[in-house]
């Protein structure tokens, strides 16, 4: 035998991503599927939930192929967060698409009960302020508009979850319906002091509590792999499931305690652990990061809901090649001439909350050309971050000296050091940018009581070289392009 291996999950918004995890935390071998989003509608985002799994199972069976004489002792979900599946728990079959965390569709239904008043109840119990991200509306939303969701609520047979829940029902072939707590206090359904499911949140969004799946620790014992599901042997555990942002800094965690990290993704996370459960008075959500052996640590995050799609998205406008040869664009010029892109796509996030501002594109003059474009849709990544850490000190009334940072958009060095240049503070990544699928794989790994004998990873570091008045400039010019966004909404 080559040795025990954990696998690790990490289904992402686009793409699924599989590691066999070895017990220094050495990645022996990986696998990737990438993932589409539907748009049927303007502000609707969409998944299929069939495709979710078939991904799954597919860079399952990659790793099986590509690594035959290693022993799989466990398995380990990270997932995407927010985005909600909701099927029959007779047949195993969605009853609808996975709706998005970006999905906008239940905004109307948040703009009331804010108009209600209520948005003041439902933090304070769930920790996060009414917003379409988060799943207790798009829930409210799909059980009014889907017939055969309140048929199935009536006879029992309606199961509903973040993708965790649905993955695992599908790996132990429709035995447990579970999800861990990091994933839970993501829906707004969560009491984050009972750390349960709260029925007068339930009941405000009409979601029944019966739907829902048993709340278990990031590290509980969820159930075994069934035969015949998967590639996978039967009987395997899976020993351990986290939101994909709560493994990342997990993971960090684990190297450096203290640690605040940004997982710079299609949006953007950022998130520190805290010692108690911290109320935000700066546009911030409080969360729970994980619960271990029963013992759970809280976070503070910023999430951001459109942040590496935003070069995505100035690829396809300025029709360049792919995002390296917009990189290569951006470079070209040393500044963005006063151009300010604001990727308001699917609202703002952390800490403005704005789900009706609008994408904008502002400074332009007959001189701007599309390399300054592309230079200001880099300076709006990092922007948004830096809004969010300059919340984040603010609420934990300390300055935060180092941000570690992961996700598919840290691949890009021009970003990282524009961010540390906005920042004025220090930037650093491992070189293994799968930080999601490790940290879910070191918590397995504890769970089985054999934690992972790793030395941090190298450090690439990026530290500040702009001047302050030009950041000074360029921050006054995002503040005030953030003020034309909302005013247009």
């Amino acid at each position: 035998m080559a040795g025990d291996v954990i696998l690790a999950i990490d289904q992402g918004t686009t793409n699924t991503k599989a590691l066999l995890v070895g017990p220094h935390a050495e990645i022996v071998a990986r696998a990737s599927r990438p993932m589409t989003l539907a748009h049927p509608r303007p502000g609707w985002t969409e998944q299929n939930a069939e495709h979710i799994w078939a991904s799954v199972a597919a860079v399952i069976e990659d790793l099986v192929v590509a690594a035959p004489g290693h022993r799989i002792t466990a398995v380990a979900i990270s997932n995407q967060r927010e985005t909600i599946v909701a099927w029959d728990a007779r047949t195993g079959r969605p009853i609808a698409p996975a709706i998005s965390w970006q999905c906008r569709r239940s905004s109307e239904r948040c703009a009331r009960l804010r108009a209600e008043g209520l948005e003041a109840f439902v933090s304070e119990r769930s920790g996060l302020g009414l917003d379409p991200l988060f799943p207790a509306a798009k829930l409210a939303w799909l059980l009014e508009a889907v017939p055969e969701a309140a048929a199935l609520a009536t006879s029992g047979d309606l199961r509903v979850g973040t993708i965790d829940s649905w993955l695992l029902w599908n790996l132990t072939g429709g035995k447990v319906h579970a999800t861990d707590l990091s994933n839970a206090s993501r829906t707004q359904l969560l009491n984050l002091r009972a750390r349960d499911w709260d029925p007068e949140l339930a009941a405000l969004f009409g979601v029944p509590l019966a739907a829902l799946p048993r709340l278990q620790d990031s590290d509980a014992d969820f159930g075994r792999v069934a035969a015949g599901v998967c590639a996978l042997p039967a009987d395997i555990p899976v020993r351990a499931i986290m939101g994909d942002s709560h493994a990342a800094l997990f993971g960090h965690v684990q190297a450096a305690p203290g640690a605040v990290k940004a997982t710079i993704g299609t949006g953007s996370s950022i998130m520190a652990a805290t010692d108690s459960l911290v109320r935000s008075t700066h546009g911030l959500s409080s969360t729970i990061a994980w619960s271990q052996g029963g013992e759970t640590v809280y976070a503070l995050e910023g999430n951001i809901t459109v942040s590496g799609q935003a070069a995505a998205f100035a690829t396809q406008l300025l029709g360049a090649a792919d995002e390296q040869a917009l990189t290569d664009l951006a470079t070209s010029v040393e500044t963005s001439d006063g151009v300010v892109f604001v990727p308001a796509l699917a609202g703002l996030g952390a800490p403005h909350w704005d789900d009706r501002a609008r994408g904008a594109i502002s400074g332009m003059t007959l001189g701007t050309r599309p390399a300054h474009v592309a230079r200001a849709t880099f300076e709006a990544i990092a922007l948004q971050i830096v809004d969010v850490i300059e919340a984040m000190q603010a609420d934990l009334a300390h300055p935060l000296s180092e941000i570690r940072v992961d996700g598919g958009a840290t691949r890009n060095t021009f970003l990282l050091q524009l961010l540390s240049d906005l920042l004025s503070k220090d930037v650093a990544r491992q070189d293994s940018p799968e930080a999601s699928a490790l940290g879910v794989a070191r918590m397995a790994a504890l769970a089985l009581d054999a934690p992972m004998q790793a030395e941090e990873a190298p450090l690439l570091r990026f530290t500040p070289r702009m001047a302050d008045a030009r950041r000074s400039q360029i921050q006054r010019d995002w503040r005030q392009a953030i003020a034309r966004a909302r005013s247009h909404a």
